[in-house]
């Protein structure tokens, strides 16, 4: 069964903190926070204070995506703002992509590395080794509420295989356009975690939503 890691972008602002509480009593795994600096991605969302404001409100892993230019500049304030993970884009780390994962590291979080649509998997395969978690985003990040894009399913099954070759399992998430119907074939392409927002959040009940994600089969 698929870990559950709900996307606070589509939560309601206005009231953040009470919506991070209520989605971690609701049976989260994670809460997964988008962090965008409308230059990499065309959107501007949350900083650290941000982060560090809603730590109080749940004990759970925090999954801080920065979708930022020049990541390795501000991974120590996600950090130090109590990020449990943080992801970065191989996209936008270009020439710094093992000095980002390994200086999270050294910070004492896990390191995650995404990968969009556009990009080749292949490109994440010198770092499989270095990493705790990898990314596949199943939309163009910037916005909320995009429509999933099946076409980048084969992506999980490319990494795992060459995890199996190298020795080395590190978890997949997936983020994009998650609900019932996309969550069941990211799960069955190999996906570990759903970065899931709109089906979460809108939903009448976040607990019976978090459950039926979770509760979707890998197998055919």
């Amino acid at each position: 069964m698929p870990l559950i890691a709900p996307s606070i972008l589509a939560a309601d602002f206005s009231k953040l903190g009470e919506e991070v509480r209520k989605v971690s009593e609701a049976g989260a795994d994670f809460i997964h926070i988008d962090v965008m600096d409308g230059i990499f991605v065309p959107n501007i969302t949350i900083g650290p204070s941000m982060v560090k404001s809603l730590r109080s409100y749940s004990q759970l892993p925090f999954i801080s995506h920065l979708m930022i230019t020049h990541p390795e500049n501000h991974m120590k304030a996600f950090a130090e703002a109590g990020s449990d993970i943080i992801e970065v884009h191989i996209e936008a780390a270009q020439k710094h992509v093992l000095e980002s994962i390994k200086g999270i590291q050294k910070l004492g979080k896990k390191a995650g590395l995404a990968v969009n649509p556009p990009t080749p998997i292949e490109g994440v395969f010198p770092y499989l080794e270095e990493i705790d978690l990898l990314l596949v985003m199943s939309v163009n990040p910037g916005f909320g509420g995009q429509s999933f894009m099946p076409e980048v399913l084969p992506k999980i099954g490319k990494a795992k295989d060459e995890m199996e070759r190298i020795g080395r399992r590190v978890p997949v998430e997936i983020d994009g356009g998650i609900n019932l119907e996309t969550g069941e074939l990211a799960a069955r392409a190999g996906a570990d975690i759903l970065a899931a927002g709109t089906s979460i959040f809108k939903a009448p009940d976040m607990k019976r939503a978090i459950a039926a994600l979770r509760e979707l089969d890998s197998k055919d």
